[in-house]
């Protein structure tokens, strides 16, 4: 898989609600949650598909998620995920 480090600001909510959907909704549509659905509340992603979305956006996004990281305040809902990998990519806003 290409990783995208160069990835806009723009891209990257696209890209995780795509992931997101493809693989742990997949018979359901982009228009399955909302932008700020808690993940874990919704049963949209369990513990193992933490795991799972991890792996993924490190390798997509090249970035490294440290273990202080994993919280629900970063990575609970597309809102929270898109704006910490942004944070960690560098982005402004």
């Amino acid at each position: 898989m290409e990783k995208m480090n160069k990835v806009g600001q723009a891209d990257v909510k696209t890209i995780l609600k795509e992931y997101i959907t493809e693989s742990f909704l997949p018979s359901s549509g982009l228009d399955a949650f909302e932008d700020n659905d808690s993940f874990m509340e919704k049963g949209i992603i369990d513990s193992t598909g933490v795991l799972e979305l991890l792996e993924f956006i490190e390798e997509r996004f090249d970035i490294q998620v440290e273990d202080e990281e994993v919280v629900p305040d970063n990575l609970d809902s597309l809102i929270k995920l898109d704006s910490y990998i942004n944070r960690k990519l560098g982005h402004a806003g």
